[in-house]
């Protein structure tokens, strides 16, 4: 650390961040409703990739089956389904086959989610 000290920084803030991704989530799976967890993780999933130029037009690929959804939220895959559905029907995103996710609309999507990016930096 003391050899290095921008390195330690970037470490701490990388430790920092972790954590406080991870208390988010802790939060979202013990106040939000599955459907607003969903909205959640897609918003998050936004803000991250957008950081690295992987998510141009709010869209991406969101690279997770249902399944894998299922298992982060403690819900069954069939609920996971329900959820994005709803989120479609609701005008806030567009999924398709190819797991191409777009957000129609972003703020909408955010006041579903009760999403606050601020954890993220």
């Amino acid at each position: 650390m003391e050899r290095y000290p921008r390195l330690a920084l970037a470490f701490a803030w990388d430790m920092a961040l972790d954590g406080a991704i991870q208390r988010e989530w802790m939060a979202s799976m013990g106040r939000r409703s599955a459907y607003e967890q969903t909205a959640h993780v897609l918003c998050e999933l936004l803000i991250r990739l957008r950081a690295v130029g992987l998510a141009p037009d709010n869209q991406y690929d969101l690279h997770m089956t249902q399944e894998d959804l299922a298992d982060a939220f403690g819900i069954s895959a069939v609920h996971v389904n329900r959820m994005l559905q709803a989120l479609r029907r609701d005008g806030l995103i567009e999924l398709k086959a190819s797991l191409a996710l777009k957000i129609l609309d972003i703020q909408g999507l955010k006041d579903a989610a009760g999403f606050e990016p601020a954890y993220l930096q």
